[in-house]
């Protein structure tokens, strides 16, 4: 393809592990307090977002995770997408060792990155104000055949989440730092990126102060559970046990990644609609 032939074989770009824009709330990055995934969530991937540079070359940005719904399409948060020219998307359980990584090749899945058109940074209502309608998609240039991905992440039904209890169990799976700094501060960015899997639960789902849009995940490891950080942005937020993605990852609150996590609802009538019509 004409486009992969203009990417920049950038070695250092490995230290674009995250999404760097800080806007008040910071990108969800990684699992924390987890495991690897081992083939469990083969749809779940890491994806790679790239822009043109003054020299009209695309170069890599930054990178989340994000999930297959179908052959060609995959979710993903809007702060991922947003001002994106293209994507390339990983489905290996391990893509540190990669030599391709992070420009495209024969071991990635190109495909061309769209915002939800109501995504709005700083438009979240109460704190952190992170965004509202964080989601976005990428549509695959060509299928991911099914001996790569043979089945695929599912979307909810409307209004799923206002249904469900108090700490009802959930799945996170995403590539990223699993981590933190000795003597705590901002977790590792460093490290294998390797899919990982940890379970968490909803801490009072449905409507609360920040947004109705958004869930939230409880991201103690003190307490035994798993959590988000830096790298998982875009990665879902799985009904445990199931493949039914409740909402994507959006922000975490602190450099410790600790305390709750911030998730956008994809069960909102107009959001399941923008995404369907992908599919």
């Amino acid at each position: 393809m004409e486009a992969k032939a203009k990417f920049v074989n950038i070695a250092t770009a490995v230290t674009m592990a995250i999404a760097i824009l800080l806007f008040g709330g910071l990108p969800a990055v990684a699992i924390t307090n987890g495991e690897p995934d081992a083939g469990r969530h083969p749809y779940v991937g890491l994806a790679v977002f790239y822009s043109f540079n003054k020299e009209g070359v695309l170069e890599p940005t930054h990178r989340c995770s994000a999930s297959l719904l179908s052959p060609t399409v995959v979710l993903t948060a809007g702060h991922c997408t947003d001002g994106a020219d293209a994507a390339a998307v990983w489905f290996d359980d391990v893509v540190e060792d990669n030599p391709e990584y992070p420009n495209p090749g024969t071991t990635s899945y190109d495909g061309i990155p769209h915002t939800n058109p109501d995504f709005c940074i700083e438009c979240g209502q109460g704190l952190p104000r992170f965004a509202q309608r964080d989601v976005g998609v990428i549509v695959l240039t060509e299928p991911v055949p099914t001996d790569v991905v043979g089945e695929y992440a599912e979307l909810p039904t409307v209004g799923l989440v206002d249904s469900l209890e108090q700490k009802t169990i959930v799945d996170v799976v995403g590539y990223g730092v699993s981590a933190r700094s000795t003597g705590g501060g901002p977790p590792v960015i460093g490290g294998p990126k390797v899919r990982l899997f940890a379970r968490t639960q909803l801490v009072a789902p449905g409507s609360f102060v920040h947004s109705d849009e958004f869930i939230r995940l409880t991201a103690n490891p003190g307490a035994g559970k798993g959590g988000t950080c830096f790298g998982d942005s875009g990665g879902p937020n799985l009904l445990g046990g199931t493949d039914t993605v409740l909402a994507v990852n959006s922000y975490v609150t602190n450099n410790n990644c600790t305390g709750v996590s911030y998730s956008q609802r994809i069960d909102i009538h107009e959001v399941l609609a923008w995404i369907q019509s992908f599919l």
